[in-house]
């Protein structure tokens, strides 16, 4: 878990990205870096929370499908232990409208499916910081 290079200009707004795939993980970081934000990245629950106490993270990018525990489980566990963190979830089963309530109520603020475009998750990412900032 290393944050990217810190601008000199400004704080960029960072997003740890959550998936048990190393590939996906890569992915998505350089994908986010690129597009001017701050990444770093975990592949586990013990890392996501370490990394999520350690350092300030203005959004998560979950998937729902980690090999250490449920997704869900975790988002449970982020929304009660930082009530504010933002989270996206992420799926590579699609829209699954039970899966999705579930992620809701658990407090997603975001459920995005991995066969989308990665322009659909940086909207996501995008309006949830939006939010945030009104």
């Amino acid at each position: 878990m290393a944050w990217g290079m810190l601008s000199e200009r400004a704080m960029k707004e960072r997003i740890l990205v959550v998936d048990d795939e190393p590939q996906i993980r890569e992915m998505l970081s350089i994908y986010f870096s690129r597009h001017g934000y701050e990444t770093a990245t975990a592949g586990d629950t013990a890392e996501t929370l370490r990394t999520v106490a350690e350092s300030k993270v203005d959004v998560v990018i979950l998937d729902i499908g980690l090999a250490d525990e449920d997704g869900l489980t975790l988002l449970e566990r982020l929304k009660k232990d930082f009530p504010a963190l933002r989270v996206i979830m992420l799926t590579g089963m699609g829209f699954v409208e039970d899966l999705l309530q579930e992620a809701q109520q658990k407090g997603a603020d975001g459920y995005v499916s991995k066969v989308l475009p990665l322009d659909e998750l940086l909207a996501a990412v995008q309006r949830i910081l939006k939010r945030q900032e009104s």
